[in-house]
């Protein structure tokens, strides 16, 4: 019996060119179904070969056979042992269910132009980690498949301690990192392991919101000690509350202020925690983006009695997704905590564990660091320029990712944020970061993550409004 033959080599121009983005069997199975529920290729044609398919649309031969068997699922297509793919002979007269679509992240809205939390993305940085990734990808470690250490891969947190060491000054071996999947984490853990419900704990006021938030949903007794030009003042603190058994602080780049606690303070800081018995939180979340000036050391080196707990994280430096933060504990501390760790999160991630180590020890988060701190510093000049002239209190911040502009007497920043977002543009209330002092009123304004021309758009546009 004769075999029938592949359709004429000029059956394919039927077919429109596929789109080069997205999946190209989704793109493939599409086309071929519309040309079969348009009457185009009839019930019972001959479907060419995947081989030939393939070779006439630059694809994989796997996604021209992933694209047919979703044909032949749907009831559009019939494979015949030994002689090809056909079109069915009865083509479903009802729409068979869609493929689902494989969203692009870049199709998702972002945040608005002025949003606090953002980082940039770097394409020379994402195309080294994605390297690294798939060499650790193409010969897993034994690692991923098996329960691994609560603290994390020792390999990222010998990496970690010797950053730390070097850049920020931090007294610390790997035996002493712990890694998180940030910062929120990282608190969690802390609060769990040294505080119990009713402990009276000291916040900087203003605070950071989601600090605030875990250290109240964990039952602990709120003071807010007032930051000024040096800082937190522990001598406010401890009239207001002597027996605190812990600070939480961000000393090098207080956030919202953007003040830096003067090393007098440090000092006090941590001789009230030691005749205390008391700890120290120290938040150091965006040391690397100092723009003038000498490199600050964190209050974890100048401790010697081990009262400071040190908290880092990747997300401000390379990305939020990454999932990957810090903590740096005392020696006594370092038990108990991954006894917590262990019993509600029993590590962390490892797949990107081993890349990062790598990222590090290469030298590209160095690079890195120095690239984005030129891109930031670029955004924050636009946006200063921006709001110059305004009627807004503007100072030009010298490290961090955000500045806080003040508001004149009488206007509600509660009112002027939400104006702000109806124009799009993303900046925080400051009066709601307060605790126990007189709020302020002002805008918290982020400019991480976003081009310089996008930031100063963005602000223009806020600012036609608000002038109005």
């Amino acid at each position: 019996m004769k075999k029938s033959r592949t359709n004429a080599p000029d059956w394919s121009g039927s077919v429109p060119v596929l789109p080069k983005a997205g999946p190209r069997r989704l793109a493939l199975y599409r086309e071929l179904r519309r040309l079969i529920e348009g009457g185009s290729l009839p019930p019972g044609a001959k479907l060419p070969t995947t081989r030939d398919l393939a070779a006439r649309f630059g694809l994989s031969r796997g996604a021209a056979v992933a694209a047919y068997e979703m044909l032949v699922a749907d009831g559009f297509a019939e494979a015949r042992v030994g002689a090809g793919t056909y079109v069915a002979a009865a083509v479903p007269t009802r729409a068979a269910p869609q493929p689902p679509v494989l969203r692009n992240s870049r199709e998702e809205p972002g945040p608005l132009p002025g949003a606090l939390g953002c980082s940039a993305a770097d394409a020379r940085t994402i195309q080294v980690f994605r390297t690294l990734l798939n060499r650790h990808l193409m010969q897993p470690s034994p690692r991923h498949f098996h329960y691994a250490e609560p603290a994390g891969s020792l390999e990222l947190r010998e990496e970690v301690a010797a950053y730390l060491r070097a850049a920020r000054g931090v007294n610390c071996s790997a035996e002493q990192v712990v890694l998180t999947s940030g910062t929120q984490q990282a608190l969690d853990l802390v609060i769990r392991t040294v505080l119990k419900p009713g402990d009276p704990v000291w916040v900087e006021d203003p605070c950071y919101p989601m600090a605030r938030v875990a250290l109240a949903a964990a039952g602990m007794r709120i003071t807010g000690v007032p930051v000024d030009a040096e800082g937190i003042d522990p001598e406010a603190g401890i009239a207001r509350s002597p027996h605190a058994r812990a600070v939480y602080v961000s000393p090098s780049h207080q956030f919202p202020l953007g003040v830096t606690l003067s090393m007098r303070r440090r000092l006090a800081l941590i001789d009230w925690a030691v005749r205390n018995d008391a700890f120290i939180i120290e938040d150091d979340y965006d040391s690397e983006y100092r723009f003038a000036g000498p490199p600050l050391s964190s209050m974890q080196g100048i401790d010697a009695q081990g009262r400071v707990i040190y908290v880092g994280t990747f997300s401000k430096v390379l990305m939020p997704g990454l999932r990957i933060g810090y903590l740096v504990l005392p020696p006594t501390l370092c038990a108990a905590l991954l006894d917590v760790r262990a019993r509600t999160d029993r590590f962390p991630s490892t797949l990107a564990e081993g890349a990062l180590a790598e990222f590090l020890r290469e030298g590209h988060f160095a690079a890195h660091v120095k690239r984005a701190r030129r891109r930031v510093r670029q955004a924050r000049d636009s946006l200063v320029a921006a709001l110059e002239g305004s009627g807004l209190e503007v100072t030009r911040p010298e490290q961090g990712l955000h500045l806080v502009a003040g508001l004149p007497d009488g206007v509600r920043d509660l009112d002027i944020s939400a104006a702000a977002a109806r124009q799009g543009f993303a900046v925080r209330a400051l009066s709601p970061m307060y605790v126990d002092a007189t709020p302020r009123q002002g805008l918290v304004i982020g400019f991480s993550g976003f081009a310089p021309e996008v930031l100063a758009r963005a602000a223009r546009a806020f600012l036609s409004t608000y002038k109005s």
